[in-house]
């Protein structure tokens, strides 16, 4: 198998190194860049596994990237940003971004990301063509054909809109998805005055799913942006 080539797209050159020789240490191959008019050029000719991006650039704001790349890829994208609010990490993962790292960051979390992010382009490429018809992970399978659920062969029963959010965490499982992208795609609506509904419904998912709700080992929480379905 080749070994992953990763696009880091990171103006200061102190931190392009350090991940750089993060990425040396695990094998993988890299090219680097250091605006956004070299990470678009670069995505499109080299088409990397995976993007590592900064979201402060010199000549673009890299919520435009994904935007960009979006256009054509579902690449994984890894925004690694200064910006720790939660209104710009909606923002990048809204327009499209996978994960999102703020710095200063540990190199252990980064290529533990970056592992989750491959292991969604292994999945991606072993499902390409048709839609698979079953979801397997871990001892959870979704039977989408039949409508059906299980965890450890046992059939869990799933209210219309519970199994709708199973499905839409399932199709993405890697990918941190905002409460406003949930909303949009369960209910039709982004509005922020239904958050509190698709957490009650998120709770009585996860009582039904999980072996110990307190400590989930499916849909994980990422407080006051949205939810990821972790791959087992």
């Amino acid at each position: 198998m080749n070994k992953p080539l990763i696009l880091v797209v990171e103006d200061d050159i102190a931190v392009s190194r350090l991940i750089a020789t993060a990425l040396e240490t695990q094998n993988y191959q890299y090219h680097r860049a250091q605006n956004g008019a070299g990470a678009l050029l670069d995505a499109v000719s080299s088409r990397p596994d995976v993007m590592l991006l900064d979201l402060g650039l010199p000549d673009m704001d890299g919520v435009e990237i994904i935007r960009k790349i979006r256009g054509w890829s579902n690449m994984p994208i890894l925004v690694v940003s200064a910006r720790s609010d939660d209104s710009d990490k909606v923002a990048a993962l809204d327009a499209g971004a996978d994960d999102y790292l703020t710095k200063p960051f540990s190199v252990e979390e980064l290529l533990a990301r970056l592992r989750v992010a491959l292991r969604r382009v292994r999945y991606d490429s072993a499902r390409s063509g048709a839609e698979a018809s079953v979801y397997e992970n871990g001892e959870l399978r979704i039977d989408y054909a039949a409508g059906c659920v299980y965890r450890g062969g046992v059939e869990i029963h799933l209210t219309p809109i519970e199994y709708k959010l199973l499905c839409v965490l399932a199709k993405n499982t890697g990918k941190v998805l905002t409460h406003n992208y949930l909303l949009n795609e369960v209910w039709g609506s982004p509005s922020a005055s239904d958050t509190p509904s698709l957490r009650v419904f998120m709770a009585t998912l996860r009582k039904k799913l999980e072996a110990d709700p307190s400590h989930p080992q499916y849909i994980q929480t990422h407080i006051g942006v949205g939810y990821r379905m972790i791959r087992r």
